[in-house]
């Protein structure tokens, strides 16, 4: 009796593994696409392709190929957002060597997510429910940052998240026209002397 009611439970547990690491795979090869490629150049046959399954197996993961770009941006959100938890104690040092060296890191980060960079612009371009999902990724920035929002005066807080969004929002461009299209020449180090002078000021003065 004990293992004919054991056994049910083990396959379905094997069947749910197995789901799991069929989704993990989709996951990767749709990353690897997409940082290849870009959003738009991308599709459902190629990702399923190479995990070596159907459309049909896809769609039981996903529902399109927004919603995977969705899933494989999970973990850069979730990177970015603690990214910004870090940007909330360097500023409460009141350093601005802290802020610079934060500067740098951002630029590394970047550099270390810049292959995603084209694929997510496309899709903001392309697609109207990822331009939500982009738009919640950067409100949770200024939410990662409640030490910094607590210092603001309560009708300064809004004018104080937008300080932080328009700071990622310049981050961004310039390392998208400095690193990817080469319309920026400055060396690193001044371009991060540069936006400390902008930006250390900005989001200190309260």
């Amino acid at each position: 009796m004990t293992e004919a009611r054991t056994t049910p439970r083990r396959r379905g547990s094997l069947r749910e593994e197995q789901k799991r690491a069929t989704r993990a795979r989709l996951i990767e090869a749709a990353r690897a696409h997409f940082c290849e490629h870009g959003y738009a150049a991308v599709t459902i046959d190629d990702v399923a392709a190479d995990v070596g399954c159907s459309r049909a197996t896809f769609y039981l993961h996903f529902p399109s190929k927004l919603a995977i770009l969705q899933a494989v941006s999970e973990d850069d959100v979730q990177s970015a957002t603690e990214f910004y938890d870090g940007l909330d104690k360097v500023l409460a040092t009141g350093s601005r060597d802290v802020f610079a060296a934060w500067v740098t890191d951002a630029i590394a980060w970047f550099t270390e997510h810049k292959d995603m960079l084209a694929a997510w612009n496309e899709a903001t371009a392309l697609e109207p429910d990822f331009t939500a999902t982009a738009r919640e990724g950067i409100t949770a920035l200024p939410d990662a940052m409640p030490r910094y929002l607590s210092r603001q005066a309560p009708e300064q807080r809004a004018e104080a998240r937008l300080r932080v969004e328009l700071f990622v929002a310049q981050l961004e461009r310039f390392f998208a026209r400095w690193a990817l299209q080469g319309t920026i020449e400055v060396a690193e180090s001044v371009a991060v002397d540069v936006l400390t002078d902008i930006w250390f000021p900005a989001l200190t003065t309260n």
